[in-house]
């Protein structure tokens, strides 16, 4: 989940908290589970097909 995050207090990976910032917010992350909702993910892939379908007849 946050292995590719940086941190941008000590710029390593949060993954390895290195330090106290990197560890609160490993902390947090796991406490609040995933950073984005899967509700979120099926609206957004709503709205790309919805964009997909709209610009060709705006287009032409």
């Amino acid at each position: 989940m946050w292995e590719h995050l940086v941190c941008a207090n000590c710029a390593g990976p949060v993954s390895e908290g290195r330090c106290r910032v990197c560890r609160a917010s490993r902390e947090r992350m796991d406490r609040e589970g995933r950073p984005v909702s899967p509700a979120l993910l099926v609206a957004l892939a709503a709205l790309v097909v919805l964009a997909a379908l709209l610009v060709p007849r705006m287009a032409g």
